[in-house]
């Protein structure tokens, strides 16, 4: 029989045991040994099943928690870890004291909102489908360890994204589990009445959708999701919220609504609630919130009663937007008639124009609205994730900002990072470095036996999903083995991250795994989106290929990747994994968390591995670059990838001295100490902060002082530039030598030009001399600009070092100048000599 209604009911704890509630709710356990250990005290078997310690006090008995009451142990144990949240809660960290040295250098924000369509906090909290919802799990924890001032707002699925399992074929099938947010770490917002608190976002037609704010606890961070399943929406509109990427165009702008628009509107009444700081800079995971923008333009136009344009400027000022995709088809996209649709009443946002909001949002595409040219052009301060994806952004969204060389195009980068108290073993943070050569050897072999132990029995029960009899599995008994190279690749499965690119050539990999002396054997996991049956069909050949009867005890596919199964991975790896067609991978974050544990990166240079790759910390497989057949570069590509297995890795591996391969181990000791602290989490929220964060609050002061003059004058500034843009001239640049006929490499140079300015004043603009190397057609690269200073009468001049030996050119340009821009390059305005 089926149950007609779902509801939790929380362990009700003896007095004494009170706090437990408190440690429960806060998701600092997760990354807190000292809780976990707490929690399983209480009963080892349930924590080591269940991990989760809420559900852990509602299955424990009433007797055991009645014995606890009374144990001076347990309750001294209990004592210590509450004092210690509370320490962690309220004491000064680096946050706290960077404001004080960077006292009248810049102002650091009190209060930062981060928008994320997902959060990887914990499998507890299963509000996640991959690497951007683990990354801002990872950013918010760092945050509040390093005492960042965040709030996180997203949505809460109802169910989550899905529980992968296989058919007896392989074919990926999904399942939506119902959760209750009364069974999870979260505790809704509600009046003094008990009432819970809701978001109300205008839809077409007069309607409304409603939403109910839930807050999770990350250590000193409140993250709030928003949760349309309440009475009083319509059906369809209580189902906004039911799956994380499911649903049609239509159920996703409905998402990115209530995500951006509600999201801020959700912030407010929290800050009001509880006396929080209200944000001043708002920060976009990607483009879905994008619509965060609008609402806060909507907000200042009412409350200040700001123009379109000078709301914009202090909007623009306070916003980070953060690219993780380098490709337009991972770009959300809506057709212009639905936005239109959304936001044509004026309901939703009265009073701001539909006409600029469409043309926030424009593309080549007449018919489509780009949320990431949206979030682009209501943020001030943009960033790609690692170094590499900052140059492909610049390259993939150059068009918005004409006249300018790739790399002057104002997209930085802030290379992700992952939260190491989270993701590395308990072992490993305590004593890895520490240890001799043996010791160390031991605990990698420890982690890997562990890992072998998780892999026999998550092979088994998938294989008891797929329909297959106990009495036919007593071979997943031996799967893997404890003493063998272990591989792992783990991650999403969209087709740039080639999946299946290790089957390229069967016999090959056959022979990598089978090899009587050093053998591998590999470890594969991921789930496609539900609506790609390419990514499907490419888990399928894998999983059939692992079904193999002579290949099965050496390679593995294990369904319902999640953060639980992570962990094993990342800890017993010998070998890291990945092979993206370079350069589709932003960051990756995966193969960091295997370095954190003495995991050896095996990965083509993109994302993350291009800039911190050095030669000694893993190996890099050769690209094929240049070749444009897909098909032939898998295949050269692939061929590099067994080479590097069979020639260099598998035998640095298994050539030991004494039982422990030195030079193995020199390599994992070398990944730990210079690679480890490259790759932490709190590396990118410090970047974060200093870079982004920091100028943005700057900016912010200045735009909203004084009434919003900064911003106001900003505004009139950028209607004044348009009416005397097209009329700027610059109309004669010359090149002095200073009297040498042969000038050398360093010597200076004198540059001169003339410009009209149509009106603008020299405050208004920079004239910048520009000199680089020229090509055969005359246009300039590797170019060095200096700026030119007013010498009278429209003249301007500057000196310059050569920067080049060899043939080199040179020309003037005008650029915009405010004190509101981050940089002359923001608005995308430029004139050239000529």
């Amino acid at each position: 029989m089926k149950a007609v209604r779902r509801f939790t009911v929380r362990a009700g704890l003896p007095e004494s045991l009170a706090e437990l509630e408190t440690l429960a709710t806060n998701l600092r356990w997760t990354w807190h040994p000292h809780t976990q250990d707490l929690f399983a005290a209480i009963d080892k078997g349930i924590w080591d099943r269940l991990g989760d310690p809420l559900r852990l006090l509602a299955e424990v008995p009433a007797s055991r928690l009645d014995q606890l009451a009374d144990d001076e142990s347990f309750l001294g144990h209990l004592a210590q870890a509450s004092d210690d949240l509370r320490r962690y809660l309220s004491e000064p960290r680096w946050y706290q004291q960077r404001r004080s040295e960077l006292s009248g250098q810049g102002r650091m924000a009190e209060s930062i909102a981060y928008f994320s369509m997902e959060f990887g906090v914990t499998e507890a909290l299963p509000n996640y489908s991959g690497g951007l919802g683990v990354l801002a799990g990872d950013h918010l924890k760092a945050a509040s360890d390093l005492g960042v001032p965040l709030i996180g707002v997203g949505l809460l699925y109802r169910s989550g994204y899905f529980r992968q399992s296989l058919s007896l074929d392989g074919w990926q099938i999904e399942h939506y589990p119902v959760l209750d947010p009364n069974g999870l770490p979260l505790s809704p917002l509600v009046e003094p009445s008990g009432a819970p608190i809701l978001v109300h976002v205008a839809m077409p037609g007069g309607r409304v959708l409603r939403a109910r704010i839930w807050k999770a606890q990350a250590g000193r961070v409140p993250l709030l999701l928003l949760d349309s399943d309440v009475d009083g929406n319509d059906d369809d509109l209580r189902g906004v919220t039911d799956r994380l990427y499911g649903g049609d165009q239509n159920h996703r702008i409905r998402q990115e609504i209530l995500a951006g628009v509600g999201g801020v509107r959700a912030v407010r009444t929290y800050c009001e609630l509880t006396g929080h700081p209200q944000p001043e800079v708002f920060h976009m995971n990607e483009g879905h919130a994008g619509f965060l923008g609008l609402e806060r333009l909507r907000e200042l136009m009412s409350a200040h009663q700001l123009s379109f344009d000078e709301a914009l400027s202090a909007v623009r000022a306070g916003t980070v937007f953060t690219t993780h995709t380098p490709v337009p088809a991972g770009i959300d996209r809506f057709p212009v008639d639905l936005v239109q649709h959304y936001f044509g009443d004026g309901a939703l946002l009265p009073d701001v124009d539909l006409r600029r909001v469409l043309a926030l949002g424009a593309e080549d595409n007449p018919g489509m609205f780009n949320m990431a040219h949206m979030g682009l052009r209501l943020g001030q301060r943009a960033n790609g994730v690692s170094k590499l994806h900052g140059h492909v952004s610049r390259e993939m969204f150059g068009g918005l900002w004409p006249g300018f060389d790739t790399e002057e195009v104002p997209i930085t980068s802030v290379t992700n990072g992952v939260h190491g108290p989270t993701w590395t073993a308990r072992e490993m943070a305590s004593v890895g470095m520490d240890l001799d050569d043996h010791g160390l050897w031991e605990l990698r072999c420890q982690l890997r036996k562990r890992l072998v132990t998780e892999v026999r029995r998550r092979v088994r029960e998938a294989w008891l999903q797929r329909g297959a009899s106990p009495l036919e599995l007593a071979w997943t008994d031996t799967v893997f083995d404890p003493d063998v190279l272990t591989v792992g690749f783990a991650r999403r499965v969209p087709t740039y991250k080639r999946l299946t690119l290790m089957l390229r050539d069967h016999d090959r990999l056959r022979a990598l795994l089978l090899d009587p002396d050093r053998p591998a054997q590999l470890v594969v996991a991921g789930k496609s989106h539900p609506a790609d049956d390419g990514g499907k069909a490419l888990i399928q050949q894998i999983v059939r290929f692992a079904d193999e009867h002579d290949v099965r005890h050496r390679i593995v596919f294990l369904p319902d990747y999640d953060m639980s199964m992570a962990r094993y991975l990342y800890w017993g790896c010998d070998v890291w994994l990945n092979n993206p067609t370079r350069p589709l991978e932003a960051c990756g974050t995966s193969g960091m968390k295997s370095a954190l544990n003495g995991g050896l990166n095996l990965s083509i240079r993109d994302g993350w591995w291009d800039e911190f790759y050095d030669g000694s910390n893993g190996w890099a497989i050769p690209t094929a670059d240049g070749v444009s057949d897909p098909l032939r570069r898998d295949d050269l590509e692939a061929a590099a990838l067994y080479e590097l297995l069979g020639s260099q890795v598998a035998p640095l591996f298994y050539d030991r001295t004494d039982g422990v391969p030195r030079q193995w181990l020199a390599m994992v000791r070398h990944t730990l100490s210079s690679l480890g602290p490259q790759v932490q989490a709190s590396r990118m929220v410090e970047e974060y902060v200093e870079r982004q964060y920091t100028p943005a609050a700057t900016a912010v002061e200045l735009a909203d002082a004084e009434g919003f003059r900064a911003a106001r004058e900003l505004a009139a500034y950028r209607v004044r530039l348009s009416g005397s843009w097209p009329h700027v001239r610059v109309t004669n640049c010359e090149l002095s030598l200073n009297g040498s006929d042969t000038p050398v490499l360093g010597e200076r140079v004198s540059v001169r030009a003339s410009v009209e300015l149509a009106g603008l004043t020299p405050a208004d603009v920079q004239v910048q001399a520009v000199i680089g190397r020229v090509s055969d057609n005359d246009e300039l690269f590797d170019v060095v600009t200096v700026p030119m200073n007013p010498d009278g009468d429209g003249r301007y001049a500057a000196e310059v070092s050569l920067p080049h030996a060899g043939s080199l050119g040179v020309t003037a340009r005008v650029l915009p100048n405010h004190e509101l821009l981050a940089s002359p390059v923001e608005l995308g305005r430029v004139v050239f000599a000529g």
